[in-house]
């Protein structure tokens, strides 16, 4: 697989009245086409704040982010979001929703169209495609804004803790139905989770970043089946991975 997109030397410090403060120092990875990458680490690592760097919503004290050889300066299409919170239109459709960067490309409506209805039965929700948000749990919501930003076949899908706010039976229903888009659709994916068990089942590598002010710790290989479903976290290899990452941020904590 060939490198998408690298993070280069990156910081970041935030502007306060006491002067600057280090939230990232030297952060330098690489992300191949169609690799799903999660970023772990302590609370307040900066993991969020790294995200929004390449999403161009925020721009680095110093190092460079560059996907397909081009600068990453500023939000774009090539980059598609999906943020913790539910960022839905509440006025519009699920469909509409959906098709919503669709539009703002004047695409034909007949592969508006396709792509919709190839999204809607994705993700499960082929008789909601009329229905307004508010009338939506909040696993579907999540849904409708995953098949959103895929809908616009973004180069890499930013997901920033995504399933946090949802009910464990949802939440893990909503991991398996992720890894079931990835392996059907191969999208490149950079997941930022404080939940261990989420990054280890859902990636093909893992980013463990150390204490404020966050650089890489370590580079955690997920060697499991591609093939995935949730009886996969009950196997030893799985518990063995999950341990490994967790000590080592726990390790960073009291550290």
């Amino acid at each position: 697989m060939d490198t998408l997109l690298s993070v280069s030397h990156v910081s970041y410090s935030y502007h306060t009245l006491s002067g600057e403060t280090p939230a990232l120092s030297d952060i330098t990875f690489s992300v191949k086409e169609g690799e799903f990458l999660s970023i772990v680490g302590p609370s307040g690592c900066g993991k969020s704040t790294l995200l929004r760097m390449i999403g161009g919503l925020d721009t680095a004290t110093s190092g460079k982010i560059v996907i397909q050889d081009r600068d990453i300066i500023g939000p774009g299409a090539d980059r598609g979001m999906v943020f913790q919170s539910y960022t839905l239109f509440p006025w519009m459709t699920v469909g509409d929703n959906i098709k919503f960067g669709l539009k703002l490309r004047k695409m034909p409506a007949d592969q508006q169209e396709e792509i919709l209805n190839k999204y809607l039965k994705i993700i499960k929700l082929e008789k909601f495609r009329d229905s307004y948000p508010r009338e939506l749990s909040g696993g579907m919501k999540q849904r409708v804004a995953i098949a959103r930003a895929l809908a616009n076949s973004p180069e890499v899908l930013l997901m920033d803790e995504p399933f946090s706010a949802l009910d464990p039976q949802t939440k893990a229903d909503m991991q398996l139905l992720m890894r079931q888009i990835w392996q059907e659709e191969k999208p490149t994916v950079i997941f930022v989770t404080h939940d261990i068990e989420e990054a280890v089942f859902l990636s093909s590598k893992i980013y463990v970043l150390t204490q404020r002010p966050g650089t890489v710790k370590a580079e955690v290989p997920v060697l499991l089946p591609y093939n995935r479903d949730l009886s996969l976290k009950d196997t030893d290899e799985f518990i063995e991975l999950r341990r490994k990452v967790n000590q080592l941020i726990e390790h960073e904590s009291l550290s």
